[in-house]
């Protein structure tokens, strides 16, 4: 499968690669087609890598990872262009985070909206699955990293496209997939991310994750 990648940081370089080594053909993309990061990231990766702008992995997509920075996600995928978008499945993995005051950050939108929601809002036309931005991104591809099994969650208005992420994760190697429901759901799985940077600032260390005991 073609596969874009939109971001060149830690989490588009983690799911980019895994997707190389799974053998799908991926373009990185971000706001220059020469960008550093992604120029190095395609040398290290091979011939099913490439890399372009926003607009090329775009378009280059049969699917879509939206790896961006939360504070420029929409604008990234402004770049990338509504018709490039169009029809494809969007896997957002982006965090609403905000950084300006420091540590910890807070959330730029919450409680009754979400970062999920307001990409499917601006690509109405895009089938937004919100998925793995719970997790660290080493984890996102590499479950098994923490011990035993835990779970991640997702949620999306398009129940095929759901279907397609919830495969993409099986081959990632995620056992325990809880679907919420709708894309209003991402709500709640941006809302973790408050207690994840705790849990993170208490262990030194983000390897772990939710696990959800039922009787």
């Amino acid at each position: 499968m073609k596969i874009g990648v939109l971001g060149t940081g830690m989490v588009g370089n983690a799911i980019a690669t895994k997707l190389v080594l799974m053998g799908h053909s991926v373009k990185m993309g971000s706001r220059s087609a020469t960008n550093e990061k992604g120029a190095a990231w395609v040398k290290a990766s091979g011939p099913n890598a490439s890399q372009g702008t926003f607009a090329d992995a775009a378009a280059f997509g049969e699917m879509i990872f939206n790896c961006t920075n939360g504070m420029g996600a929409l604008d990234a995928l402004k770049q990338a262009g509504a018709g490039n978008l169009r029809g494809k499945v969007v896997i957002d993995i982006s965090n609403p985070l905000d950084f300006s005051k420091g540590m910890p950050p807070s959330l730029t939108v919450c409680n009754t909206d979400s970062l999920g929601e307001q990409i499917q809002r601006a690509y109405p036309d895009a089938k937004v699955v919100k998925t793995l931005n719970t997790v660290n991104c080493t984890m996102m591809v590499n479950p098994g990293l923490v011990p035993g099994e835990h779970d991640v969650f997702i949620c999306g208005n398009d129940s095929g496209a759901k279907s397609k992420g919830e495969e993409m994760l099986k081959k990632f190697g995620w056992k325990s997939i809880i679907d919420l429901g709708d894309i209003t759901n991402a709500r709640a799985t941006e809302m973790l991310l408050p207690i994840w940077v705790r849990l993170y600032g208490k262990f030194q260390s983000p390897m772990f994750n939710f696990k959800i005991v039922r009787p």
